[in-house]
């Protein structure tokens, strides 16, 4: 049985914790591919202006690079919105009907506020959801499968170990200058510097110190 995990997010920019949520996904579930799905415009992040489609391409090329296992999947960017979870699993669907099973890839936080996703049910319908737990925002099980009486067999936790690293504080960072060495790739890094993505970054040298 064929089995493809989808990790869906901004990617601006990717990090280690995206890429050990994605390998431990793919051993612990035995998938034959991760597809890591750039968001176009996703509706719970209206607010906050993305950096560019086509760099958010990059970096995740960048960031995947080295494992062939992973793969880019344009299908959100390639289509107008709204931008759903449950369309873009339908369309993955379409497009890979080899695969007999779906794992949609997320943190303990997305799934504490699966109840504000749109169509949750068409979602679980469609594909498990492997989960990464995290602290500070658990999920509420009980409520959860009492809302959503087919979590209790579509959910997975994965045992991925617990990095405090988001895309949010990395921007903040190059924003200050501060090195991003050791948070994510070297090709993430060197693809930063190189676009001048997220301000002042781009005056840090080859190796993640500040120019003096």
């Amino acid at each position: 049985m064929i089995k493809y995990g989808v990790f869906g997010g901004s990617f601006d920019p990717p990090h280690y914790g995206h890429l050990a949520l994605a390998e431990t996904a793919r051993v612990q579930l035995s998938l034959a591919r991760v597809l890591f799905v750039p968001a176009g415009q996703p509706p719970h992040k209206q607010k906050r202006v993305l950096s560019a489609a086509e760099d958010r391409v990059g970096l995740v090329q960048a960031a995947i690079g080295d494992n062939r296992a992973f793969a880019l999947s344009r299908v959100d960017l390639d289509r107008p919105g709204p931008h759903y979870t449950v369309d873009m699993l339908a369309l993955l669907k379409e497009q890979c009907p080899q695969v007999a099973r779906w794992h949609f890839l997320m943190g303990e936080d997305s799934l504490h506020d699966l109840p504000d996703w749109y169509d949750p049910h068409g979602i679980l319908q469609q594909a498990y959801l492997a989960v990464m737990p995290r602290r500070g925002k658990p999920a509420d099980l009980e409520a959860l499968y009492g809302q959503f009486p087919r979590l209790k067999e579509r959910l997975v936790w994965l045992d991925v170990p617990y990095l405090n690293i988001s895309s949010t504080i990395l921007r903040e960072r190059a924003e200050k200058g501060l090195p991003l060495r050791y948070l994510v790739t070297p090709t993430v890094e060197a693809y930063i510097r190189e676009r001048g993505l997220y301000g002042s970054l781009c005056s840090i040298e080859e190796g993640g110190y500040p120019v003096a």
